[in-house]
């Protein structure tokens, strides 16, 4: 779902000039506290509602706990194409109704499909929650899956492959291409996007069946965000989502990844492309571990701006590139919105002068003086400078949006959404010492995965 993204853009923008956000209360110590309350409704589905008075809008975000992930195996496709399909006409709205209810009143809406979930949200006046929420509970509690819809969006999904993906340079690169080299358990590593002919042969049975397992309200957290009184929400919520009946998912399949122990070399060449790419992905600690804190502000120091370590090195001083991209998750979210295996990964374009042995040993000599010696405290201290904004920003990203997004994370894979208030103390308690054993233990070259992607060589006279 992407055709509302420009207009939302401007509408948000038109709000935020109209009143300045702040996103959450200061702490008397430093840092935020979002304001969070967090139930479960009877038929297991999780609520999040997280006042925020500024602005006169509200968000409804529902995230349903499928993602690429663990689609079934000969479906590859299928949680993207499901995505597609919910815009299709539920039992009380008919096909794309929803999006003209939202747009109707002023609102901007969209949907994604990404590692480990499928979200939906709406941005939307603050006197229209109820009508959102009527609305959104109606697709949950029964979506309109019929032959029809799902012959039609099996063509616009095919569409968007062959016209996003095959038809375009590097279409696969690197955010389908690292996975796929990095990863040998299947459900982190097959092809996200999905395969063509997986997206032509799924059934009506098998989209009834999907329906079925996974947008239950027992895999489903509902975050409500914004101008809105709070017993007033919940009165709403219990009457519109607390009779759906309470299906039980199937268990999630085993996603974990046995460690890395030899360095990945994959190389493919790219027909559209005009000059080479590398990405590197190195594997990532546990979620939530001190070592995921301290790679959290490795990425800083050694990615993010153009004081980063990476930068100076490859555009500065060696000039690979123009910039250099990536994070943690990067491709498809944050370092917060995932569950299971994942990459702190990095990528660029680059003159085919510079081969992938040189750029290497560059990036092994960046590796090396983390790795060798306490990085200063300074260092640390600027990059939680930047780590901050980011997460400031982040709270108070497309109206709401961004809160809602680590509230129903923090909610679906930790079942504490008022995690969102101990990020800032976590990054604070990594020390010197810290980051180096991690760079150490993370960023060694038997950890990592690199893919390069070479253009096809010309032959014959120039023209």
């Amino acid at each position: 779902m992407k055709t509302s993204w420009r207009k939302f853009v401007v509408v948000l923008t038109l709000a935020l000039f109209a009143s300045t956000i702040a996103p959450a209360q200061e702490k008397s110590g430093g840092g935020l506290t979002v304001p969070v309350t967090y139930y479960r409704l009877p038929n297991g589905l999780r609520v999040v509602l997280s006042p925020e008075k500024s602005a006169p809008l509200v968000t409804v975000a529902v995230y349903y706990n499928i993602g690429f992930r663990i689609e079934p195996r000969d479906r590859t496709g299928f949680a993207h194409l499901f995505e597609h399909l919910m815009f299709q006409g539920s039992k009380n709205l008919g096909k794309r109704e929803y999006i003209k209810l939202v747009e109707s009143n002023g609102g901007v809406l969209n949907g994604s499909t990404r590692f480990d979930f499928t979200n939906y949200f709406a941005v939307v006046p603050s006197h229209k929650l109820e009508t959102l929420l009527w609305a959104e509970a109606d697709r949950m509690r029964g979506l309109e899956i019929t032959d029809e819809n799902l012959k039609n969006q099996q063509g616009v999904v095919s569409n968007e492959v062959i016209v996003n993906v095959v038809n375009q340079p590097y279409g696969t690169f690197p955010w389908i291409d690292l996975p796929m080299a990095a990863f040998q358990n299947w459900y982190n590593s097959h092809n996200f996007y999905g395969e063509l002919k997986d997206i032509e042969a799924a059934t009506l049975g098998d989209a009834k069946t999907f329906f079925d397992k996974y947008y239950s309200p027992k895999n489903a957290v509902l975050v409500v965000v914004g101008d809105f009184d709070t017993p007033q929400a919940k009165a709403f919520v219990a009457k519109y989502f607390a009779n759906i009946p309470a299906a039980a998912p199937d268990a999630i399949p085993d996603i974990s990844e046995p460690a890395q122990t030899a360095e990945r070399v994959v190389s493919r060449t790219d027909k559209l492309a005009n000059k080479p790419a590398i990405a590197f992905g190195y594997q990532m600690p546990a979620r939530g571990s001190s070592e995921y804190y301290a790679m959290g502000l490795i990425d800083q120091i050694m990615l993010q701006g153009e004081d980063s370590l990476l930068y100076q090195e490859f555009v500065k001083k060696k000039g690979f590139t123009g910039n250099v991209g990536g994070g943690i998750n990067a491709y498809l979210g944050n370092m917060f919105n995932y569950s299971g295996p994942m990459l702190f990964a990095f990528d660029f374009i680059h003159d085919d002068k510079f081969k992938s042995d040189e750029i290497k040993a560059s990036l092994d000599g960046i590796v090396k003086q983390l790795q060798d010696k306490p990085v200063d405290q300074k260092d640390i201290d600027r990059a939680i400078v930047k780590l901050r904004s980011g997460f400031y920003d982040t709270l108070q990203q497309f109206g709401g949006f961004g809160r809602a997004d680590l509230l129903a994370s923090f909610a679906l894979f930790d079942d504490k959404p008022e995690k969102i208030n101990e990020i800032e103390a976590n990054f604070r308690k990594v020390t010197p010492k810290l980051i180096q054993e991690t760079a150490k233990k993370y960023l060694r070259s038997t950890n990592r995965t690199v893919v390069i992607v070479n253009p096809e060589k010309k032959g014959g006279s120039d023209e």
